[in-house]
């Protein structure tokens, strides 16, 4: 059987740099994938040698999106190396500001990063505004935002866009394409929340800042508390929070969870199909406590959609192989011991991957030698097979809304479902979680900072920083000698979902995503753009894509320019 290649490089609407490489068969099924990270992470390599108490500041730059949760996570890793245990109200200030993001990060990738591969933006043209009010109606109580006047204003925007040939971002969309499923009124609705994503992910960003000092690039977290001590003691500080987060969960509860029951009701042929499921192994450290020991996620590991059998999450059985990855050292190696020396194979003549040998950035993490998929679909899963509390009921209440089992949601449709739905639930138990902020400020406890004496502390020890962030597991793992950074790893979400093959050839989770789905036209690769985005990759844009002939269809080249 005769198969063909497409590369698409780099997947635009995402973080960072990833290249997509597919080979399909004569029925354009495809039937072996490459996901590459085209991009060196060096900020290992920069800590080293550095006062340990530095390390967040520093390594918060892996990411102009994650910044907080590299931040926290570093600084976690340090103080569980020295033993020092910070303040109940740090830590309450610090999951304000991490549940937080989680809010912001999962409503700005579903709009603004990944519903324009269900949504036809040009489709939305020939809406009927009348009509989309009453559809929107059928999804949820009281639509968001959707009067027949606020609709005509969406859909007369749009048309300006369209006239004046000003579609900026919506520009090289595949509109059109085969593969989109909504009716015109349901792209308007989609368009509309769109527009709103944008006001509501600003607003949040004024949220983390009340806590954080400012975003991207927080500075409120120290070695041993926060510095956030004035802003906690502030009423109004306080009530502005609660304000943003109050106006966040309307906008979920009347606009983003109803968008997920129409997104699963349009692309339901393509939920029962699996499109877009992988190996079924799934990770989560869970975390986060609020009240009197209760915490939002479970830990847990579970193997091939067994659903009935959970492992304990034992953090020791991580390890990091560089087999297939453009590294020196290709054994499996702890994150303590880790190296990330590069050794660069560059491509083949043609331009395409080395696809035997080496051929990403992305190094290969492994759980007890399997590879794990993590981020929301895992939590909320794991959640509703242990029975939580928290997760469970939300799960229960959006399956029997939009009719999905739970195998279901180990789909392109079911993360994206996942993700809202966990959205919903950070949102809410972020007033929890300020309660018990109140209730300490309330008795009197004040301490943000757990004091110590850095030159007392062990010249010699180790840590990790563990937790679960928007895009999954995180984990930063520092060992200090002479009370230098001598070895400093981070284990990433995303380099769990998009790590390469390993030694024993196991597909990571993107690549395994897209295996066996069907295309409907090779020269513009839509399925495979949802399976990839349905992750959240956190690597960045342009795009150059070749078609199953090899054929040059286009290619994008970003000229920066600045002035000196």
């Amino acid at each position: 059987m005769s198969t063909k290649k497409i590369i698409i490089d780099p997947i635009t609407r995402i973080e960072g740099h990833l290249r997509i490489e597919v080979e399909i068969d004569e029925n354009n099924v495809v039937t072996e994938v490459w996901a590459s990270g085209q991009l060196f992470r060096g900020i290992e390599t920069i800590l080293k040698g550095r006062d340990p108490r530095d390390s967040g500041l520093i390594a918060q730059r892996i990411c102009g999106v994650c910044t907080n949760v590299h931040y926290r996570a570093s600084i976690s890793a340090v103080e569980a190396a020295y033993g020092i245990e910070i303040p109940h109200n740090a830590e309450i200030i610090r999951n304000l500001v991490t549940l937080s993001l989680f809010v912001q990060d999962h409503i700005v990738h579903y709009y603004h990063l990944h519903s324009l591969d269900f949504v036809d933006i040009t489709g939305a043209l020939s809406a009927d505004c009348s009509k989309a009010a009453k559809d929107a109606e059928q999804w949820g109580e009281h639509p968001y935002r959707n009067s027949d006047g606020h609709l005509e204003a969406i859909k007369e925007k749009l048309e300006g866009f369209v006239k004046a040939g000003r579609l900026g971002l919506f520009a090289n969309g595949y509109w059109g394409h085969t593969a989109y499923r909504f009716s015109p009124e349901e792209n308007l609705i989609h368009m509309n929340h769109y527009l709103e994503a944008l006001r509501i992910q600003r607003e949040l960003s004024k949220a983390v800042a009340i806590f954080a000092g400012k975003t991207p690039h927080p500075q409120n977290l120290v070695v041993g508390g926060v510095t956030s001590v004035a802003d906690m003691l502030n009423p109004q500080r306080l009530n502005d929070f609660l304000f943003i987060i109050k106006e966040t969960r309307d906008f979920i509860e009347r606009a983003y969870i109803p968008d997920m029951v129409m997104l699963v009701n349009a692309y339901r042929d393509s939920i029962k199909s699996g499109e877009g499921r992988a190996s079924g192994n799934f990770m989560c450290c869970g975390g986060y406590r609020f009240g009197k020991d209760q915490q939002l996620f479970s830990s847990g590991v579970i193997k091939g959609h067994d659903f009935e059998s959970v492992e304990p999450f034992d953090s020791s059985k991580i390890t990091e192989e560089a087999s297939r990855s453009w590294y020196e050292n290709d054994a499996p190696l702890s994150p303590y011991e880790g190296e990330s020396t590069p050794f660069y194979t560059d491509l083949n003549d043609d331009g395409s991957l080395k696809t035997e040998g080496k051929y990403t950035w992305v190094k290969a993490p492994r759980y007890d030698g399997e590879v794990m998929e993590v981020g929301p679909l895992a939590r909320m899963i794991m959640g509703y097979v242990q029975n939580s509390p928290v997760v469970r009921p939300y799960m229960e209440r959006f399956m029997k809304r939009s009719g999905m089992e739970l195998i279901d949601f180990s789909t392109t449709i079911g993360r994206n479902a996942a993700r809202a739905v966990e959205a919903q639930i950070c949102c809410d138990y972020l007033f929890d979680t300020m309660s018990d902020l109140i209730e300490n400020i309330k008795y009197y406890d004040e301490t943000t900072w757990t004091k110590y004496v850095f030159e007392e502390l062990p010249h010699e020890a180790k840590g990790a920083g563990i937790f679960e962030v928007p895009r999954g597991v995180l984990g930063h793992f520092v060992r200090i000698e002479e009370a230098k950074i001598a070895n400093y790893q981070a284990v990433v979400p995303t380099t769990w979902n998009a790590s390469p093959k390993g030694a024993k050839e196991g597909r990571g989770a993107y690549e395994e995503s897209l295996i066996g789905i069907r295309l409907a036209d090779p020269s513009a690769p839509l399925e495979v753009l949802r399976a990839v985005h349905s992750f959240d990759p956190c690597l960045a844009c342009a795009v150059h894509v070749i078609d199953a002939t090899g054929k040059e269809l286009s290619h994008y080249k970003i000229m920066n320019s600045c002035s000196v």
